[in-house]
């Protein structure tokens, strides 16, 4: 599990559920939905992360990797959305997000775990290839400013990279990646209501921003009439509607 121990000594004496967190992070979208699926009162603490106001020794004292989200409870700082939406579910564990299967809880993390894997290479660079390109540059103070507080060193190399721009190659590499993915989820989707068993999951949470964004960023859905119902089924649900829509309307 993503439990760190923060630099920034202020937030340990937090109580309660407090997420730093950007409207249109998909990786703070899966945590809100868990939020408004369960209905559990969070405090809120939001960072505009295109105002750079994640890339601050502050913020790096809590999440030594200076991105979103984090997760503060009752003191104990966890990071990595997948780590955090688990720690939810068993915290609170109602209503279960979890299949009761073995089997089907095996698919659900590695649903999840997929996720996290390809973010960088996959999502992001996919993202910021067709949404980003060009908007991302750094001035000199203010990559000084990052690598200073960085320590990991893929999201320095990755940093480096958005700023200077993608190539149509790694663009194209990138799609491939998420096309594995969603002609899977096709394929189970086709049968069944949600990715894994008969319950709506933290599988399907995890992978629904993923979707919200990627269609915003032209990826091309129409190629999976499935996925697309999957995710037509979720924007109806309430914790879509506040987790997603009401921080992000359109991406």
């Amino acid at each position: 599990m993503g439990i760190v121990t923060p630099t920034n000594k202020e937030v340990t004496a937090f109580r309660g559920l407090h997420l730093y967190h950007a409207a249109l992070s998909n990786c703070s979208m899966r945590v809100r939905m868990v939020l408004e699926e369960k209905k559990l009162p969070w405090e809120n603490h939001h960072l505009d992360i295109t105002k750079k106001e994640h890339i601050t020794p502050e913020y790096f004292g809590i999440n030594p990797n200076g991105v979103v989200p984090t997760l503060v409870h009752d003191g104990v700082v966890i990071i990595e959305s997948d780590d955090i939406i688990d720690h939810i579910d068993q915290s609170f564990p109602e209503p279960p997000l979890r299949p009761e299967h073995p089997e089907d809880l095996e698919k659900m993390y590695w649903w999840m775990h997929s996720a996290v894997e390809i973010h960088v290479k996959g999502v992001k660079t996919f993202i910021y290839y067709h949404k980003m390109q060009g908007k991302m540059r750094q001035t000199e103070e203010q990559k000084q400013a990052y690598e200073k507080l960085q320590t990991n060193q893929e999201l320095i190399k990755f940093h480096q990279h958005s700023s200077e721009g993608f190539t149509e190659e790694e663009a194209i590499a990138a799609e491939k990646t998420l096309d594995r993915f969603f002609v899977e989820a096709d394929s189970i989707l086709e049968n069944h209501q949600w990715l894994v068993g008969d319950r709506f999951t933290l599988a399907d949470i995890t992978w629904v921003p993923l979707h919200f964004t990627l269609a915003g960023a032209g990826y091309d859905f129409n190629r999976y009439p499935a996925v697309q119902a999957w995710a037509d089924r979720i924007r109806e649900r309430e914790c879509f509607k506040k987790g997603v829509l009401e921080w992000c309307p359109k991406f």
